[in-house]
């Protein structure tokens, strides 16, 4: 993957460096440092000239300062630096004005956006209509708290959107308690927006009683002076982030008596997690910044003195708070950046970006598993395909073509444009913007050419089985030798085996990966509930190919693997089907089989390759059930350990599972999260939505 994909766009004036970085430039240096992307990142801001920032992949954007919208030119140069690079994602922080301005310039990326403060407060989001606006032609929009989030619908007519949710500034904690000393903390800008009047006030009172205690109040504010002076009362101006955390280390008290609605709260979070009893008001983002906040409930003298002299005299709970906020963080760092990362991955891999018209008309060409009465369909990617367009307000007519032939066999034999014919029929009729092939390609190429020429059809394919040179799946080379025919009319082509593992004389830049989707109506089981289970290991395949029974003489690889894990693990307690003279089974009995285990293996033929799977994984991960993944798919990419189980090799897959089986708890909260992230990556909706966007970029 090329370097330089994806660009940060900091806020105009935002002082993105050591010794004055807020925390807008916290949360971006944060998550990027912590990032698998960051190496593919360019961060855009402006600063003077000398200022060293943050982290190292850093651009100035240098604009001249006659302008009367300096946020305006600043964006526009930005916007010149997106002709030249083409990035793929940009992620905008806290100026909608910047971020309308990119989406009215149709850019080809994919866009999200950060809110760190009110949007209410906000140019270009102050009103419900700039807001709905932005709800809707924006990617992925993250809010720093609840409570901004909640300011953001605020007299929307949706409570909601699928791309909108919270992610938190978060910490990186230290790991040893520090040793604390008698100090009462404040950081901030220094007025009484942040209430350092009151804790100001409060403080004098405090220290004249208590002659053993200091207090720090780290800031400045050049528009507000106060006059606060006594010896035990430090009062410094800013410090870099990593001095102010060491004086978190110090403190035993901090104090974020904000007047002002924060939305989210830094300070809270950093001293609570280094250690302090962190006293808070309950404005904005506040109380959700770290699990036991100590509230007043008036931001005034009287409270404020209350809550400190109360920590000061009981020493126990005083000591108690501390180690519990030092234990117990709401936000780790470390959990939150895959958050992020997994977005920017899928939308890098996903490669769609366009203009398209909504609400197309869509013949889809597949088999439906009419043949065999619906008994597959639980892994038919066809129907979840389907469906997943409907869900985007498409309409679909769906064309068996296997069912139409055998129902006309007789024409068929004696008429080979018979299917070719019933296409261009149903097309006259319904006139669709887009026609699919579903694994399959059969069309002659003077049908393609008539319905592309004369009707101005879009066509696209999609393939689930193997095409990778080297992973030696099954029939590999006459399945890729069938999606190439005809390949220059196709317009787009769409496979469950990666583009990267593929060589082909097919356009790569028409090549797209695609994910197995699951729908909620069909891996509609949460089996991670079950507390009833009887077996450890669940592993089935269709030993004979959907045939429904197991053939005779037939061999699968995939048995030598299994004999091996069963010989070396003897004590799991295995549930197999497919292999062993134990038949397959389908839908209702297929769920059964897989309800009654605790852990399930996903092991395709031939050698692991770059995100490919059959649709064994979305019935599987999709249904709640923990998930055992070859590392060489990297499936890593997508998921954590606690969604889905990775491993090297045989025993390292048994040791994994014989530990796991002595946690069950940790199996029922692993397998709940793997099929929470994978709706949420890989659902129909979203799938067939990429889909759409690819082929008409």
């Amino acid at each position: 993957m090329k370097k330089n994909n994806i660009a940060i766009l900091l806020p105009y004036k935002e002082n993105y460096t050591k010794n004055y970085a807020g925390a807008a430039s916290i949360w971006v240096k944060d998550y990027l440092i912590n990032s698998k992307l960051s190496n593919q990142t360019t961060v855009y801001g402006n600063l003077k000239k000398n200022l060293v920032p943050l982290t190292k992949n850093f651009k100035n954007l240098d604009i001249d300062k006659t302008f009367i919208n300096k946020n305006l030119k600043y964006t526009s140069n930005f916007y010149k630096e997106y002709l030249k690079n083409n990035f793929k994602i940009i992620e905008i922080h806290n100026r909608p004005e910047s971020l309308i301005y990119l989406i009215k310039k149709n850019i080809n990326a994919k866009k999200i956006f950060v809110f760190h403060n009110n949007p209410q407060d906000l140019r270009n989001s102050s009103s419900i209509k700039e807001r709905i606006f932005i709800a809707n032609n924006t990617d992925q929009i993250f809010f720093v708290s609840k409570w901004v989030m909640k300011k953001f619908f605020e007299g929307l007519p949706f409570s909601q959107k699928n791309n909108c949710e919270v992610l938190y500034p978060s910490i990186n904690p230290i790991n040893k308690f520090p040793r604390k000393k008698k100090i009462i903390i404040f950081s901030g800008k220094l007025n009484s927006s942040k209430g350092f009047d009151i804790f100001g006030k409060t403080i004098l009172k405090i220290l004249e009683k208590n002659k053993s205690w200091k207090a720090i109040a780290v800031g400045n504010e050049p528009r507000e002076k106060y006059d606060f002076n006594h010896k035990r009362f430090l009062i410094k101006d800013w410090v870099n982030h990593a001095k102010l955390l060491n004086l978190y280390k110090e403190s035993s008290i901090s104090v974020v008596p904000s007047r002002w609605q924060e939305p989210f709260g830094r300070t809270s979070m950093e001293s609570a997690a280094y250690g302090c009893a962190t006293i808070v008001s309950k404005n904005g983002g506040l109380p959700e910044t770290f699990k036991s906040p100590i509230f007043i409930n008036k931001v005034d003298i009287p409270s404020l003195y209350k809550k400190i002299n109360f920590l000061i005299r009981n020493k126990n709970f005083l000591s108690r708070s501390q180690k519990y906020n030092f234990a117990n963080h709401l936000h780790m760092l470390k959990k939150k950046i895959s958050i992020l990362d997994n977005i920017k991955f899928f939308y890098l891999n996903s490669n769609f970006n366009i203009k398209r018209n909504k609400n197309l008309k869509i013949l889809h060409i597949s088999t439906f598993d009419e043949k065999n009465d619906h008994r597959l369909f639980n892994i038919s990617i066809a129907n979840k395909i389907t469906k997943g367009f409907v869900k985007n307000n498409n309409d679909v007519i769906n064309f068996s073509y296997k069912n139409y032939t055998k129902t006309n066999i007789a024409n068929a034999l004696i008429n080979k444009n018979l299917i070719d014919n019933k296409i261009i029929k149903i097309y006259e009729n319904y006139r669709p913007n887009l026609i699919i092939l579903g694994h399959n390609n059969f069309l002659q190429r003077n049908t393609i050419e008539k319905l592309k020429n004369k009707y101005q059809s879009k066509i696209i394919l999609w393939y689930e089985d193997a095409l990778g040179h080297k992973g030696e799946g099954p029939s590999w080379k006459k399945n890729l030798s069938l999606i190439e025919k005809n390949h220059d009319l196709i317009d787009a082509f769409f496979t469950t085996t990666h583009p990267d593992e593929i060589r082909s004389k097919i356009n790569k830049n028409k090549m797209h990966f695609l994910p197995v989707p699951v729908d909620e109506n069909i891996e509609n089981l949460n089996l991670y509930k079950n507390k009833n289970k009887v077996k450890d290991l669940f592993f089935a395949l269709s030993h004979g190919v959907n045939s429904g029974i197991l053939k005779s003489g037939k061999f699968d690889e995939r048995q030598v693997f299994i004999d091996k894990l069963i010989n070396n693990f003897p004590d799991i307690n295995y549930n197999i089907l497919g292999l062993f003279q134990e038949e397959p089974k389908w839908n209702y009995d297929y769920y059964y089989e897989l309800s009654k285990c605790r852990i399930a293996l996903n092991l395709s033929r031939g050698k692991p390759l770059k995100y490919t799977s059959s649709n064994r994984i979305a019935s599987l991960i999709g249904n709640g059930i923990y998930t055992f993944v070859d590392k060489k798919t990297l499936f890593t990419d997508f998921f954590e350990d606690d969604e889905v189980g990775f491993y090297k090799n045989i025993n390292d897959l048994g040791n994994k599972i014989e530990k796991l089986l002595s946690n069950p708890g940790k199996i029922e909260k692993y397998a709940k999260n793997g099929k929470i992230k994978y709706f949420k990556l890989f659902n129909n909706k979203t799938i067939t939505s990429n889909i759409l966007d690819k082929t008409f970029r």
